[in-house]
């Protein structure tokens, strides 16, 4: 008998036969079995490494069979085979915990990859299921936070990991949408394989279906060679659509067709590529706010929104605050080669307090100029340049004056215009403030740091670290 055994659940016999042949051919061992009550019977005598079952039973249903192993073999992986174009049941299927489908008539290849992956889901799943218990093991997460709402979205990544339905990211600006997917990603079946990020913002529109897609030599000016687009990058991985809102409406009917086909044509290609992709998406938008508006269409949005996962922002979970704070703080220390940085008592409470509408990112970003700021290697409060207006209500970044006014004069920007608590929540933010003080100023960098309210330093730091140096 071999190591590594798949229950099949079918109440038709010729298909049985079928998936046994090509799981033997796989040198896999194989148990099956006809209806709800004789699989639930094979997968406590066996506690086979995956299950596959049909949807209809003559005793029930696949989903029964799902929420089964759901409740007791956590670590078993179950992929349902559901009839074609039952896309409903399918997402039904996935949200009850399956981790993945495949539709009749079966196609072999697909399920062949199908199988080798959940496999390597259960192998990794089954030895930590059955190790001892790691007392670290919450520290084990690349997503630092101890509070209750990170051990709940913990536990939630670590579910939805053990699955390859799209998983659709909401959370504010700066939250860690991104941090998130790839743990997700990093704790499946597709660990090994590519993580491929892409910010749909940042790509031009008459560049996406090439980015996405691919291209062949010639198929239009520029297209010198034949180039891969992101979906085959991502092929056996996973693809994760950072700011999904922003694609253009055409651009989503291409992906939406992509995502149904699992393939891709190149753009100047004749034939379709065949990709095996988990698709990841996040916005900071409400996407059912813009599927109401019309700007994103809803055949996609149901697509993309098989489960949903909201990242708590930062003032939800201020106990971690602290825990952040400190690897940050021991980051930019590495970083800069210096002795570590620490915060003095009324500086953490300071951070406590205050809310951050900038979330995660925006804490970093505080703590990486308040470095620079404070002296002895301490920071005080007034290194933090903490904004009190958000403290109160967290409003939209402020805008300093010089930048909002369109300057139709020679006349330079003086001291007294710069910004007393300049305190952008991005860095994209700051690095746009940063380069509108430099072109106002004629790149007179102490001028510029002036108008900011920033040190030389300072300034000299950020126009080396966002590549901004003449010439």
């Amino acid at each position: 008998m071999t190591e590594q055994t798949v229950l099949i659940i079918d109440d038709e016999p010729d298909i049985r036969e079928l998936l046994e042949i090509t799981l033997l051919r796989m040198g896999l061992d194989t148990v099956t079995a006809g209806n709800v009550e004789g699989a639930l019977e094979k997968i406590e005598q066996y506690q086979p490494n995956l299950c596959l079952t049909d949807m209809k039973l003559p005793d029930g249903n696949g989903i029964d069979i799902v929420r089964y192993i759901q409740k007791n073999y956590p670590h078993i992986p179950i992929a349902v085979i559901t009839a074609f174009g039952s896309m409903d049941t399918a997402v039904e299927a996935l949200k009850a915990g399956a981790y993945d489908f495949v539709s009749k008539p079966v196609d072999l290849p697909k399920l062949r990859e199908l199988i080798q992956t959940a496999l390597k889901l259960s192998g990794s799943k089954h030895a930590k299921h059955t190790a001892k218990p790691d007392k670290d093991d919450a520290h084990s997460s690349s997503i630092l936070g101890n509070s209750a709402a990170m051990q709940q979205l913990k536990a939630t990544i670590s579910k939805l990991a053990r699955s390859q339905a799209p998983v659709y990211i909401h959370g504010e600006s700066g939250s860690g949408k991104e941090l998130v997917a790839q743990q997700i990603h990093l704790q499946g079946s597709r660990a090994t394989a590519p993580f491929i990020p892409v910010n749909c913002g940042a790509i031009p529109e008459n560049l996406m279906e090439s980015e996405f897609f691919g291209h062949k030599k010639g198929s239009f000016t520029g297209a010198v060679s034949d180039k891969q687009g992101l979906f085959q990058a991502a092929h056996r991985g996973t693809l994760f659509l950072d700011e999904v809102a922003d694609l253009p409406l055409t651009m989503q009917v291409k992906l939406l067709r992509a995502i149904q086909e699992g393939a891709v044509k190149p753009v100047g290609g004749l034939e379709e590529i065949p990709v095996d992709v988990r698709i990841l998406s996040a916005t900071h938008k409400s996407l059912e706010h813009e599927v109401a508006a019309g700007h994103f269409r809803q055949d996609l949005y149901y697509r993309l929104n098989v489960i949903k996962l909201k990242v708590p922002p930062l003032r939800e979970r201020t106990d971690d605050i602290s825990l952040l704070a400190d690897f940050f703080l021991d980051k930019i220390a590495k970083r800069w080669q210096m002795p570590p940085i620490r915060l003095s008592a009324a500086a953490r409470t300071e951070l406590q307090t205050y809310p951050f509408p900038g979330n995660v990112r925006e804490l970093e970003n505080v703590l990486e100029r308040a470095s620079t700021l404070c002296d002895n290697n301490t920071i005080q409060p007034d290194d933090l340049q903490l904004s009190t207006t958000a403290q109160t209500q967290a409003p939209a970044l402020s805008t300093p004056q010089w930048v909002r006014d369109s300057p139709e004069t020679d006349k330079s920007p003086t001291v007294s215009d710069k910004l007393p608590a300049w305190n952008p929540i991005n860095e994209e933010e700051e690095r746009n403030l940063i380069v509108r003080a430099l072109d106002q100023t004629r790149w007179n960098r102490t001028k510029a740091a002036e108008l900011l309210g920033m040190s030389f330093r300072q300034l000299r730091y950020r126009i080396q670290k966002y590549g901004l140096d003449e010439g």
